[in-house]
């Protein structure tokens, strides 16, 4: 049973609230910065090591802020790296829930079906690729849709106002323009 909009905005929007008084503003785009950086010390142990002041690196994004990646990156099991494994997980669990991931007919959406055919892989490889330019291009501009957009309006931060204003006036003209068709 899908959930109320309303409903589901007054629970975004409190634990949101709960995540800024409890511990810190939400944004996750870092962490996928993070979990690269512990594939590749898995793959090259000097990526990351331990100083007396704490952790660098040989990788200098990962060095700045007085290694506050390369910390991240040997110890991962922090609030911000958990967030992002928990967000995931729970996408998935909701994804069963409403008793998707089996058969074409649920893991694509009609509106998708009446543009673009009822692949699931092709509906995957566009949502990935998405995905893939929509985190490039929060790296690219240091930061994410979570924390300009959804944090920093909360916040009543300008930049997050003017973030939200310009994914908008991207986002509705590219989707008229992808989805002409009506389900």
């Amino acid at each position: 049973m899908p959930l109320n909009w309303k409903a589901g905005g007054l629970l975004l929007g409190l634990v949101f609230f709960l995540a800024v008084l409890l511990v810190k503003p939400i944004g996750v785009s870092t962490q996928f910065v993070i979990l690269d950086g512990i594939l590749a010390d898995a793959v090259n142990p000097q990526l990351v090591t331990q100083t007396a002041d704490g952790y660098t690196s040989t990788n200098a994004y990962l060095a700045k802020s007085d290694g506050k990646y390369a910390k991240a990156i040997a110890n991962p099991l922090n609030y911000s790296f958990v967030f992002v494994l928990a967000m995931a997980l729970g996408g998935l669990l909701s994804a069963k829930l409403r008793g998707g991931l089996t058969g074409a007919e649920r893991s694509v959406h009609a509106l998708w079906r009446a543009n673009f055919g009822d692949s699931p892989a092709k509906r995957y490889a566009a949502a990935f690729l998405g995905g893939f330019i929509v985190l490039y291009g929060a790296r690219l501009a240091g930061g994410c849709t979570s924390g300009h957009m959804m944090s920093g309006m909360m916040q009543t931060a300008l930049s997050g106002y003017i973030f939200a204003a310009g994914a908008f006036a991207a986002a509705i003209p590219v989707s008229l323009m992808l989805f002409k068709k009506e389900a």
